[in-house]
């Protein structure tokens, strides 16, 4: 049962006897003139009961609350079934809508059906998220590498692009041409269950699903607690959710909830290093120093900047080094293809090899089956 039932009373001012008649546990009433009380309230609401009958339509702040809630489950009770306000319900986030005649059992049923909605909590799979220090540290391209070898062994992988204020290229390195993306997401956080999820990514010929970039950037930055939310959702879903994370907004990367790694990508470049630095000190302290690592890209074991001094300025450890290879990367993201389908250069095995360091060894119910293709990349499109 819900921990936070909320009745909102309009011309029934009994509305609330008859929740508590049903059973129903009510942690507080509130009047629906007076509904933005709610956000003030210490606690989270879980469901929101309103009594729309005698009202002309539904109030602006459901919106706003369901903005600022996302896990809330909202029931309406009108006096008849109103096509127009079921639309403008529906466009707010209201999941269960009742009509007179109105009886305790009928109450209760509709909350429950909300709380039965919310209910299914299942373990998090794995959260790998990828920052850079710097533009064109080559962030994107290691995302998608990382997220297309786990695919090309593993089960259950997501790779999505969190870039909603500037156009992200998750998609363009996959080869891919998305119809949604990661605003639809957020957009319907609410209703973002695993059948809802399926119809907003599209599947990658490297073996894993993508929720892609929008194509027109958003005005505004993502509200914190549907990212966190949203995350949560996708880690419910898949056992390996890979994220593409703009560096330029703080707001987000102070809520991507139970990340597994969160890596900062660098390169041997003082000011990179120098940025990368305030970055990691920000990251300790909200995931913890052993979530948080160093990569080191295009690394050049000549340069005056090496390894060692990277660890000791930024503060972290380099969980990998990746070398230099410029022809072949420009080549993948023209083909629309994951470097790592080459699996004889150096720089795709040393993504794998973070891959492996990233996400640990896969439990048996994560391999996929083996290829029985015999050529030369047999197995990395099954």
């Amino acid at each position: 049962m819900a921990t936070n039932l909320i009745i909102v009373e309009s011309a029934d001012r009994q509305f609330s006897a008859l929740a508590r008649t049903s059973g129903l546990a009510v942690t507080s009433t509130v009047q629906i003139d007076n509904l933005f009380e709610v956000e003030r309230a210490s606690l989270t609401p879980d469901v929101l009961v309103i009594d729309l009958r005698g009202q002309k339509g539904l109030p602006a702040t459901v919106s706003t609350l369901k903005r600022r809630f996302p896990r809330l489950g909202v029931v309406i009770v009108a006096s008849q079934l109103d096509p127009a306000l079921m639309l403008e319900a529906m466009r707010a986030g209201v999941t269960e809508f009742v009509t007179e005649p109105i009886g305790p059992a009928d109450l209760k049923e509709a909350v429950n059906r909300v709380i039965g909605y919310q209910a299914p909590e299942r373990p998090l799979g794995q959260i790998l998220a990828f920052v850079g220090a710097k533009g064109g540290v080559g962030t994107t391209t290691l995302a998608v590498n990382v997220a297309a070898a786990l695919g090309s062994e593993r089960s259950s992988v997501l790779i999505a692009d969190l870039h909603v204020a500037a156009h992200g290229d998750v998609a363009l390195l996959l080869g891919v041409e998305p119809r949604f993306s990661v605003v639809d997401a957020l957009d319907n956080v609410e209703r973002l269950d695993e059948a809802y999820l399926k119809g907003l990514v599209v599947r990658a010929k490297a073996g894993l699903d993508v929720l892609a970039s929008p194509e027109r950037p958003a005005l505004r930055p993502p509200d914190a607690e549907r990212v966190r939310v949203m995350v949560e959702r996708l880690a419910q879903y898949y056992r390996y959710v890979v994220l593409d994370v703009p560096r330029s907004d703080f707001g987000l990367l102070d809520s991507l909830g139970p990340v597994t790694a969160m890596t900062l990508v660098v390169n041997q470049e003082l000011p990179t290093i120098r940025r990368a630095a305030q970055i990691a000190a920000m990251l300790r302290q909200r995931y913890g120093k052993d979530r948080v690592a160093a990569v080191v890209s295009r690394y050049d074991a000549r340069a005056d900047i090496g390894q060692e001094d990277i660890e000791r300025v930024v503060g972290l450890p380099v969980w990998g080094v990746l070398p230099s290879d410029y022809r072949k990367a420009i080549a993948a993201a023209n083909a629309g293809r994951p470097l790592v389908t080459d699996n004889h250069s150096r720089l795709a095995g040393s993504v794998v090899k973070l891959m492996h360091r990233l996400a640990g060894p896969p439990a048996e119910s994560d391999k996929k089956p083996a290829a029985k293709s015999t050529g030369r990349l047999g197995g990395f499109f099954s």
